[in-house]
């Protein structure tokens, strides 16, 4: 073949998307030709009303399809999220080749601060069943507790990205919720960059954590189709396909089917990667509305007979805690807050003034919203490191040397030795408590949440004994010490192992 036509939606978004995927084909196959056709989908002349109170589905991609059937294109690409499972699944000619950060972001005015302040109720754009469930229960934790309740109400909102950023920037809107990937993308082709940027330049950021507002199946994946007639053109497909990614799409296609489809789908389903590991994490609300949360691929442990000590029962028994002195200055532009503990003093607002601030997991990340807080973003618990790819992305451009840390005396040298800058923010103390020592000495299993807590309890240690602890940091330094810990990728993820193998009567 010498020439080949793809075919896709008319947005700038999906051009740039056909573009992304002309560029890989052209490097498998030096010489070939590309023809970019975009064309309107259902779902973008569909503009006025919700997709989910439309009849039938594959809004975005059934036009597309139907010039590949028709000859009239040699491949179609789509936004993988955009394509249906029954049809995903409906035959095998299919590549994924790219895919970038799978997060959802808020977007908000320049001065919803003072909105909030004011007991104003915040406007949301979302067409998302999805993002209207999960999300929303989540801002109104996760903004700043700056007038008690904050009121939020959505409004639907469609039209690519471009004019949804639009509507927010004219004030139709107070915050939007879009896609990271779509941001990335638009950003990183020199003909939407700068009017892109324009468009963000005043607008508050908030990346959505993945354990809060899981994303929809395959989001941020770039899928390529053929017609399963076209040998030739399958044969490119296998040259650009991911084999990794493919079968992360699959996974969660697949994952998503247990629970509902269509475009009133309230769950979302991601691929969270770990030390090596890879889980599928579902959860939301099936189609049923009931509420359900699903991790494959959990850590195998034999438990028959054993006795479980999870440090999650104690939290606030194994330390006191105490304020040091803080610097009299942060130079970086983002402060990591790797407790919530670490803002207990009056004096560090303005050490935070004017920077990003990003934490560990949800639960620090609501106690800075009750202080006033505005968090940029959170790690879900998986720790700093796994938060590196999506630093790097366009969208954030965020280098190691922007970062500070903010957290205990005991874990400055842990950080430092990884290349970080770190501050102590406050002091740990150990507690004498006799449940937990009793806990620990009689245990087979133990979850820790700390390798401090492993550090002032490791004299009751019974022989034996299985430790278990999350990924990030702790993980590291029960490693760093020679120990061979079972590691989660979180502590959600483990309190659902646990659910299934420690039952409570």
């Amino acid at each position: 073949m010498n020439i080949i036509r793809i075919v896709c939606r008319h947005s700038k978004l999906s051009l740039l998307q056909a573009d992304i995927v002309a560029k890989k084909i052209q490097a498998a196959v030096p010489g070939i030709k590309i023809q970019i056709e975009g064309i309107t989908s259902r779902g973008d002349r569909e503009t006025t009303v919700a997709l989910q109170t439309l009849e039938g589905k594959d809004f975005f991609t059934e036009d597309i399809t139907r010039r590949l059937i028709n000859g009239l294109a040699d491949i179609a690409v789509h936004s993988m999220k955009d394509l249906s499972s029954e049809h995903f699944f409906s035959h095998a000619a299919f590549a994924i080749p790219d895919r970038n950060a799978v997060h959802d972001i808020a977007l908000f005015i320049h001065g919803i601060e003072e909105k909030i302040k004011e007991g104003k109720t915040i406007q949301i754009g979302t067409s998302s069943p999805r993002r209207e469930k999960m999300a929303l229960t989540f801002l109104k934790k996760a903004l700043p507790q700056l007038h008690g309740s904050i009121s939020i109400e959505t409004k639907m909102i469609r039209g690519n990205v471009d004019t949804r950023l639009k509507k927010l920037d004219s004030g139709e809107y107070d915050g939007i919720i879009l896609a990271a990937a779509g941001l990335n993308r638009l950003l990183q082709s020199e003909s939407n960059a700068h009017y892109v940027a324009e468009l963000l330049a005043n607008k508050k950021k908030m990346i959505l954590p993945l354990m809060e507002c899981v994303p929809a199946p395959c989001q941020g994946a770039i899928v390529v189709e053929a017609d399963p007639a076209n040998a030739a053109v399958i044969e490119i497909l296998n040259l650009i396909d991911d084999p990794v990614l493919h079968r992360q799409c699959v996974a969660e296609k697949e994952t998503g089917l247990q629970y509902g489809s269509g475009c009133f789908q309230q769950f979302g389903v991601t691929t969270i990667n770990y030390r090596g590991n890879e889980q599928c994490y579902a959860s939301g609300f099936d189609n049923s509305n009931n509420y359900f949360e699903s991790w494959s691929h959990q850590p195998t442990i034999d438990v028959k007979g054993k006795k479980l000590f999870s440090s999650t029962d104690f939290m606030a028994g194994f330390f006191s805690y105490a304020d040091i002195q803080l610097p009299e200055k942060i130079d970086e532009p983002l402060v990591f807050i790797a407790n919530h503990k670490a803002i207990r003093e009056k004096n560090v607002s303005p050490l935070l003034k004017d920077k990003s601030i990003w934490v560990s997991g949800s639960r620090t990340w609501y106690e800075l919203a009750k202080k006033g807080y505005w968090i940029t973003g959170g790690a879900d618990a998986l720790g700093l490191e796994w938060l590196q790819p999506l630093f790097k992305t366009t969208l954030l451009n965020i280098e190691k040397n922007d970062v500070c840390i903010l957290t205990h005396q005991h874990a400055i040298a842990e950080w430092e030795r990884d290349g970080w800058k770190a501050f102590p923010a406050y002091a740990l103390a150990k507690v004498n408590n006799a449940v937990i020592e009793d806990g620990i000495r009689n245990a087979d299993c133990i979850f820790w949440t700390s390798y401090q807590q492993y550090q002032q309890y490791q004299s009751f240690l019974g022989k034996g004994v299985v430790h278990m602890c999350p990924s990030g940091k702790t993980a590291s330094q029960f490693l760093n010490a020679g120990l061979s810990p079972i590691v989660f990728a979180n502590i959600r993820s483990f309190t659902a192992w646990r659910k299934e193998n420690f039952p409570i009567p």
